[in-house]
């Protein structure tokens, strides 16, 4: 049996962002995909950063200002995700094997790692697609989880 790796699990239709975007259009990205990982890319596809969901949260204008909700929306939409986003991402290949790629969100508690091949974004791996590879290895095989599998 062939070992699994990130090519097998990651998710190739990714939402991604440019740089030049606005900060309420990642916003309503995420809000209508369901996601809370967007991969920034350049015009040719390259990774050039990520922003979260918490990123965003940490990049709102608080309601305490002084701002009324039109002059917060303007300030917002003059903000380029790259202002926010994290440019020191961790990435795999799409050939690394999947259990490396989950050892890296576990200890480094990412809950996404971009799939790039040659500088080009090519996939995504998320904490999901984890469980749903333990969800279908539990529905085939074993119904329980025993002692032992708790064990490091």
């Amino acid at each position: 049996m062939a070992e699994l790796i990130a090519r097998d699990l990651m998710s190739t239709d990714v939402v991604s962002l440019l740089k030049e975007q606005s900060l309420p259009y990642a916003e309503e990205l995420m809000r209508l995909e369901r996601i809370r990982h967007l991969p920034v890319v350049d015009d040719d596809g390259h990774l050039v950063g990520i922003v979260t969901h918490r990123d965003l949260l940490g990049a709102q204008v608080s309601a305490l200002t002084a701002l009324d909700e039109e002059d917060k929306t303007d300030l917002e939409l003059a903000v380029p995700v790259a202002k926010v986003m994290r440019t020191d991402v961790w990435t795999v290949a799409s050939d690394t094997p999947a259990l490396e790629a989950a050892q890296i969100l576990l200890d480094h508690a990412f809950g996404c790692l971009p799939v790039v091949d040659d500088g080009v974004l090519v996939g995504i791996l998320t904490e999901a697609d984890f469980l749903e590879l333990l969800v279908r290895v539990l529905k085939r095989g074993r119904k329980e989880i025993t002692q032992e599998w708790l064990k490091p």
